[in-house]
């Protein structure tokens, strides 16, 4: 199941750029993993489909080829778009959401699957680094949790423009360009936890 050391993933979904988002925020979330992506079932079953760890499917997908899936429900979550359409038998992850909610439900799955990194390899070393100082800690820490930058400053005792330098050091030192990055570095380095956010 594992190439190069790496675990895959598929995502099998007709919509293209679904595909190449849900891609970019697993691949975030999961640095270590190799993600490949499908349009059709099809296409799936010609690529060893069982070297995948996970699935993640459009549910017109599962539903027309359930038995595979239920075979492999501990490793399949569902796409779907909708709250309500839940499918009894698998994870589900609702795709019709805010960026916000969407990264929340990854990470949640991630951290439900794999508590404290269990059965996937070790980070890289340069993956583990700590990068930021303490008081950037801190501002991180606050800024998923979705303060403002006056909240911030306030709640820290600094000032409004010591906060802005900060963010900006941050975004800056992780490469990030949005607060959803922000928030998934923070939650799988264990800055935060998932619940306050």
């Amino acid at each position: 199941m594992m190439m190069q050391g790496r675990p895959k993933m598929a995502i099998i979904d007709p919509n293209t750029l679904a595909v190449l988002g849900l891609k970019t925020i697993l691949q975030e979330v999961m640095p270590i993993i190799t993600v490949d992506t499908f349009g059709t079932f099809s296409e799936l079953e010609s690529n060893d489909p069982d070297s995948y760890v996970h699935f993640f499917v459009a549910i017109n997908i599962v539903i027309e080829n359930r038995q595979f899936f239920l075979d492999r429900r501990r490793h399949t979550i569902v796409l779907t778009t909708s709250t309500d359409a839940q499918m009894s038998d698998f994870h589900c992850l609702c795709t019709n959401v805010t960026e916000r909610e969407l990264i929340h439900s990854i990470l949640s799955l991630q951290q439900k699957a794999h508590p404290q990194g269990k059965n996937l390899p070790t980070l890289p070393q340069i993956l583990r680094k700590k990068i930021l100082s303490d008081r950037e800690l801190e501002v991180l820490s606050l800024i998923v949790q979705g303060y403002i930058n006056k909240e911030i400053a306030d709640k820290l005792c600094i000032g409004l423009t010591t906060v802005i330098t900060h963010r900006k050091n941050i975004m800056d030192k992780l490469g990030a360009k949005s607060v959803s990055a922000l928030t998934i570095y923070a939650v799988m380095h264990g800055y935060v936890d998932i619940n306050k956010i």
